[in-house]
Parts: C-alpha cells; sequence; structure tokens
C-alpha cells in the first residue's frame, strides 16, 4: 500500500468521494506507517475494537501523538471546562452518561424525544416556508445548519428570546472544527475563544438561574438531579451542555446535508420517499451506513498491548477506527457502494456502538426523518446546482459546506 494513504484521507481534494481511498485503505485491515497512528478499517475489527474495555477515549493514555496528523483536533478546544463524557473512561464516563441521560431518553424519561415532535415539526416547517427564491436554496445555510441548533435550544431550555445568540455561538464553534489555511489563526482562536467564554458564561448563568426555578427541559433536570450517581458539579454540567450543542449539532447538519444529497443523486428514491413518507426510517439507517456524518474516531488508545488480526498495537499508541470504511466492507454488507432504502442486514457503525454509540441517537434519527421526509414532499422537482458541492475541510465531520439546489416551486 502507498504510504501516503492517510495524507491523501485528510487531502480536501479527497473530501468528495473518500470511498475509493477506504477501499485500499481494507487491503491492510491494520494499517501503520512509521510514528503514525494505527487504522483500522474493516467492519468486525471495528465493531469488536468498539466494544473492547482495553481501548481508552481518554487522551491522558496516549503515550505520543508525534505522528498523528490529527492530534490537535482531537483536543476538546474547552480547556477551562473539564473533558465531556465523551472523552472518558469508566467509571467516570459511565457516571456523566447515565446521569445525562435520565432527563433524556429511557428508562427515566421515555417520552422525551418522542414528545419534541410537533416542536420539531414546526421548525422544519418554519424554515422550509421562509427559504425564498427556490431557483437557488443553499441547503445548508438556509435549513441544514439552523435547524439542529434550534432543536437544541428547546431541548436545554434556552429562552427564544435567546436563541439567535446561541446560533452565533454554535456557527462560530463549528467554524473552528474546521482546518482553514487561509485564515489568521491568531484572529480565529480568539474569535472561537471569546465565543466559547460568551456561551460558558450565558450558560452558567442559566444553570443558576434553573436550579432556583426549575423547569419542564434538559438543563433544569441536570441542575437539580441528585440520584445514586450524585449530582453533577456546575463545571461537567457546563461540558455536558457544550457537548450536546457541538456534537449534537454537527453531526446533524452532516447528516441531513448528506441525506439531501444522496437523494438528489437518486432522484427514484427521492420520488419514492414522497410517494410513501414511511419509507424515511429505513432511509435514515441506509444513509447512517452509506454517508455517515462521522467517518472516523481518532485518538483511541489501548491501556495494554493488544493483537488485531495479528498486529501488536502496543500500549499507548494512537488508534484510528474508520467508521465509513466499515460501512462499505464487502465482507460485511453486500453491494456496500450502493444505496438502497430497502436494505435487509444494515447493522452500520455510523452512530458508533459500545459504550460511546451516540448518545444523542434517538435525536438526530428523528430530525433526519423529520427534515428528509418534509423536504421531498414540499420541494417541486429539486435538482442540484453542483456536484460535488463544496465540502467542509473537515474530514472526521465530513459534509457538504454549501449544498446548492434549484426547484420549481415549494409546496404548502
Amino acid at each position: 500500500m502507498k504510504q501516503g494513504i492517510l495524507t491523501d484521507i485528510l487531502d480536501y481534494s479527497n473530501r468528495a468521494n473518500p470511498y475509493p481511498l477506504y477501499e485500499e485503505l481494507r487491503k491492510t485491515p491494520v494499517f501503520h506507517d512509521g510514528d503514525g497512528p494505527y487504522v483500522v478499517s474493516t467492519y468486525f475489527d471495528i465493531q469488536s475494537l468498539l466494544h473492547d474495555p482495553r481501548l481508552s477515549s481518554d487522551a491522558h493514555n496516549l503515550a505520543a501523538t508525534a505522528g498523528d496528523p490529527l492530534a490537535e483536533d482531537a483536543e476538546e478546544g474547552a480547556a477551562a471546562l473539564p473533558p465531556s463524557f465523551l472523552k472518558l473512561d469508566p467509571p467516570e464516563h459511565d457516571r456523566l452518561r447515565r446521569m445525562t441521560n435520565r432527563p433524556f431518553g429511557p428508562p427515566h424519561s421515555p417520552r422525551r424525544i418522542e414528545g419534541m415532535r410537533d416542536d420539531l415539526h414546526g421548525i422544519v416547517t418554519g424554515l422550509i416556508d421562509n427559504l425564498g427564491d427556490p431557483g437557488r436554496i443553499d441547503l445548508v445555510d438556509q435549513f441544514s445548519y439552523p435547524f439542529p441548533v434550534t432543536m437544541i435550544c428547546r431541548l436545554l431550555g434556552v429562552p427564544r428570546e435567546d436563541e439567535a445568540r446561541f446560533h452565533v455561538w454554535a456557527d462560530t464553534l463549528a467554524a473552528s472544527l474546521d482546518p482553514d489555511p487561509d485564515s489568521d489563526p491568531t484572529e480565529r482562536d480568539k474569535t472561537t475563544h471569546d465565543a466559547r467564554m460568551e456561551l460558558g458564561m450565558y450558560l452558567a448563568g442559566l444553570i443558576e438561574e434553573r436550579r432556583k426555578n426549575p423547569q419542564d427541559d434538559m438543563l433544569s433536570q441536570l441542575a437539580v438531579a441528585h440520584g445514586e450517581d450524585g449530582s453533577m458539579s456546575t463545571m461537567e454540567l457546563l461540558s455536558t451542555a457544550a457537548l450536546l450543542l457541538i456534537a449534537g449539532h454537527e453531526t446533524t447538519v452532516n447528516l441531513i446535508t448528506n441525506g439531501m444529497l444522496t437523494l438528489l443523486r437518486n432522484p427514484d428514491v427521492l420520488r419514492q420517499l414522497r410517494e410513501t413518507p414511511g419509507l424515511v426510517v429505513p432511509l435514515v439507517e441506509e444513509l447512517l451506513r452509506f454517508e455517515p456524518p462521522v467517518q472516523l474516531l481518532p485518538q483511541r488508545t489501548p491501556l495494554v498491548d493488544i493483537e488485531v488480526r495479528g498486529v501488536t498495537i502496543p500500549k499507548g499508541s494512537s488508534m484510528w477506527l474508520i467508521l465509513a470504511s466499515g460501512n462499505r466492507d464487502p465482507r460485511r454488507f453486500e453491494s456496500p457502494d450502493r444505496f438502497d432504502p430497502y436494505r435487509k442486514d444494515i447493522q452500520h457503525l455510523g452512530l458508533g456502538s459500545g459504550i460511546h454509540s451516540c448518545f444523542g441517537a434517538p435525536l438526530a434519527r428523528l430530525e433526519a426523518q423529520l427534515a428528509l421526509s418534509e423536504l421531498a414532499r414540499r420541494l417541486e422537482n429539486p435538482r442540484l446546482i453542483e456536484d460535488p458541492p463544496p465540502y467542509r475541510q473537515n474530514a472526521v465531520l465530513r459534509g457538504p459546506r454549501h449544498l446548492y439546489v434549484t426547484c420549481d416551486g415549494i409546496r404548502p
């Protein structure tokens, strides 16, 4: 295998279609080049490692990252805050995740997500109503970006009059996740730092207010919770709220945008979705396999020497798990490069697996289902203006930065 394949995967010129590179990578199921990361690209190996307690997500266990081109991107960037549970191992990970899950979903809050359906539908309807000129629509800026952050504001309990401020912070933090070789790094760092500080101060004030006057929202329930796991400190709560905002926003933007791009490239499927709205449930699962919003998980590390496919991976090494490659592994999926919403066997890796599987998966699924079904129903004869579209610089959180579409009109 050519030694520069990881450089090629990170190279922006391959962002529109990294899948031939993943196919090449799978020929060496555990790839390692000099002092770089150990890269695992096949379905069954990734699935096994995601459930392996010997693998750590805590950056403190990394012995060295000198040869890892994504090492800097792995930092959460909120140095003033403790790591979110996404970057912790058991038992601390389990404690914080359990506490966060209580007000979010089953078994303690079984109707939380389903109870948001009307709110979600209202946001989707409002955004489509305001798309403006059907001759040129940017589905990212006008729909995919504002939708999830508005929903997270409602979930946390941000007052409606403050939602616009949240959109600004979310946009700034989202931009900071993508490399930008043309920007002034000092100015960019300052803008990101200011946004984090403003968001942190705002959330801290909202948490304090909710502790005094709890309401029926997730932030209130987290702020006043006292259970078998104790209660969250203000700093832990700030980290958790920031995680929900950033991780919940970025993945859903990509899921919806990649979904519309795939549908516009498969007009027969788009027509079937319009005629059979129930198709959206398996369709979203196939999208999570075919174009996952998170392409790879960097910065995993073994707590002891482990062996994968006859390769010994030393304790403390950096590992990448290429989820998007596993989802296209022909040893696991028949005709893996074909988009098929009627696929029967669809146990994808698009939302991860194991203890770090996507915390917001139920909400992300519902958001994508409502968004795609309504766009399919209401846009008359939509077509891509540009294909491939311009992509985000980020190789991990892969999705179009803009998706320009034209259509004949917008149905009521």
